[in-house]
């Protein structure tokens, strides 16, 4: 790869198109990495647009091909619980033969890292997506002990809450967990993630954080990002 802003990785986007936080995983990236991003057919944070959100996903894919993108990561946490990384991954792999990842597999890996299997969980989903979420984690073996939600209709809703509304919530919870996840691409909160684990005394996963952790894992990179917690200061 030539030298230049992506010369450690250049990483494809795939993210919702009413989303407002693709800059999130951008902003925490080590210097040298780069995302590039393609939008998502998303309006409501339904189930429903969770299962369709990846409808024409090897067209979107394709285009981030173009780009010569070392990894496609598709970043919507809801939409891998409904239908499933494997699955997801597999289509993008045979659209455009270069590797992909999910973020909800990323989350897992996370989850796997810190040595987590009791989880406190904050989400900006509605009950719906809450109970698909907390029974997929339990497939795999997780236990949600905590959990807390500021239902967002829309993802523009979810992008325009303050850091401070997720600071408020994540530190509200009874800390009975071993790692506290913030399930949601689509929120800003990367600028409270070591607030928060500093208050809770627990390590944080957040959607973006661990999508970001597991690219550059993937992918080789050893460079870390301070300032977001653990899991990225490793």
């Amino acid at each position: 790869m030539s030298i230049g802003f992506g010369h450690l990785a250049r990483i494809g986007h795939l993210y919702p198109s009413g989303g407002l936080c693709d800059f999130e995983i951008q902003a925490m990236a080590p210097e040298g990495v780069q995302f590039l991003t393609t939008r998502l057919p998303f309006r409501d944070t339904s189930i429903e647009s969770d299962r369709t959100l990846i409808d024409d996903i090897e067209l979107h894919a394709q285009l981030l091909a173009d780009a010569k993108v070392d990894l496609i990561a598709t970043n919507c946490t809801a939409a891998g619980v409904v239908n499933g990384p494997e699955a997801i991954n597999a289509r993008v792999e045979a659209a455009t033969n270069i590797a992909a990842v999910t973020t909800i597999e990323a989350v897992l890996a996370a989850c796997d890292a810190v040595g987590a299997r009791k989880l406190g969980l904050v989400t900006a989903y509605g009950p719906h997506v809450v109970a698909k979420e907390k029974t997929f984690l339990a497939e795999r073996g997780f236990e949600v002990v905590a959990e807390s939600s500021r239902a967002c209709a829309t993802p523009y809703e979810q992008g325009t809450l303050s850091p401070e509304v997720w600071l408020q919530i994540a530190t509200s919870l009874p800390r009975e967990f071993d790692a506290l996840l913030i399930s949601c691409a689509g929120i800003r909160v990367s600028s409270v993630i070591q607030s928060i684990e500093d208050g809770i005394g627990r390590p944080v996963i957040a959607s973006n954080s661990a999508l970001l952790w597991y690219c550059l894992k993937k992918l080789g990179v050893m460079s870390s990002s301070g300032g977001y917690g653990v899991l990225l200061g490793r």
